[in-house]
């Protein structure tokens, strides 16, 4: 059962117990922020440890509450995918769409301080990473299995903000359509990850043995790259 900690300055957190964490784990959401912990987990533990990062996560928690506005200068630009808006002389907007990449097509009316409208091209956006996702991922991520005999059931592509994958015990695999706004190293990186998880479902030593020999020894130093980068545009 989760434990609710409500914080003056932090507002909400929530800890839940994992069985396959090895520490304490934070991810600030726009609801809460969230806490992993291994089993056995004191309070008085967690508790010393918000203390700690207390200004990082109160850092973390005003970034999320201001979001970066989508306007014409909003730009996406990864490997596998491109977005941009420009400003047309329709009184609509239009989009133009190709696999990888997609153009905005904004009135020169358009106000982009309203709240609405934000939130319209945050779920246009997200939506064009679905459909791109969909095509993208499951091909790449076959590729990686076949190379490295590393079999799954299935993938399925989802809206998570918590993790970028994750690989059940019957080895279903579900990747995060964010996935699109990583390098493509990284991209690999998470695939092998959950692969890994086929074979390995912990994160203990055979686990990153194995990871590693996939990743040329660097799977601690991508692991540690990849939380540069969020599940969210």
């Amino acid at each position: 059962m989760d434990k609710i900690i409500e914080d003056k300055e932090l507002g909400r957190l929530v800890v839940r117990v994992n069985a396959r964490a090895r520490r304490l784990i934070f991810r600030t959401k726009s609801d809460a922020i969230y806490v992993s912990v291994p089993p056995r987990t004191g309070l008085r533990e967690v508790e010393n440890a918000i203390e700690e990062l207390r200004s990082r996560l109160l850092a973390s928690r005003q970034k999320l509450e201001r979001p970066a506005l989508i306007d014409l200068d909003y730009r996406i630009n990864t490997e596998l995918f491109e977005l941009s808006l420009v400003s047309g002389s329709s009184d609509r907007f239009l989009a133009h769409s190709e696999l990888g990449k997609m153009q905005i097509v904004c009135p020169p009316t358009a106000d982009f301080t309203d709240e609405k409208l934000q939130e319209w091209l945050r779920k246009v956006i997200e939506e064009a990473l679905r459909r791109n996702a969909k095509i993208i991922l499951p091909p790449r991520l076959q590729a990686l299995s076949s190379q490295h005999h590393l079999p799954f059931e299935s993938v399925q592509i989802n809206s998570s903000r918590g993790r970028w994958g994750s690989c059940s015990s019957r080895k279903k695999i579900n990747l995060s359509y964010f996935l699109l706004l990583l390098p493509g190293h990284l991209i690999d990186y998470v695939l092998l990850h959950e692969l890994c998880h086929t074979r390995e479902m912990n994160h203990g030593d055979a686990f990153w043995a194995l990871l590693d020999g996939l990743t040329g020894g660097k799977s601690l130093e991508l692991r540690k790259e990849l939380k540069q980068y969020k599940t969210e545009i």
